[in-house]
């Protein structure tokens, strides 16, 4: 019998063949997304010197969020993490979606910190 492969193996070997070509800098860092069925977490990262440069997730408790496996809380993550970036001077990033599809969750964070002054 034939088994199909754990999805999130799939996703990691997605992941690995897609940060071949992201790179984060101290000027242009590295927007990472990892989302779980409960919660969803985003860094900026600068890949140079190993830091994390700002991050926020679900379960932040600057957030106050009821539920946190939906697209409401993303586009708050997405929000919290884009003010977090640009208090701290960084307002161009790289997108890394982390071998997710570019859909549901991930799509809503990445268009609320758009909304919110990232650029990318």
């Amino acid at each position: 019998m034939i088994t199909k492969p754990d999805k999130n193996v799939v996703r990691k070997k997605r992941h690995t063949r897609v940060r071949k070509n992201l790179f984060g800098t101290a000027e242009r860092p590295r927007l990472n997304v990892y989302r779980s069925n409960k919660h969803i977490y985003a860094q900026l990262i600068d890949d140079i010197n190993s830091k994390t440069l700002a991050s926020a997730s679900t379960v932040d408790n600057d957030l106050n969020l009821e539920a946190t496996g939906n697209v409401e809380a993303a586009q708050k993550v997405g929000e919290l993490l884009a003010n977090r970036a640009i208090e701290n001077g960084h307002k161009n990033v790289v997108f890394d979606r982390g071998g997710y599809l570019y859909h549901g969750r991930v799509k809503a964070l990445a268009d609320a910190a758009r909304e919110a002054g990232l650029e990318f």
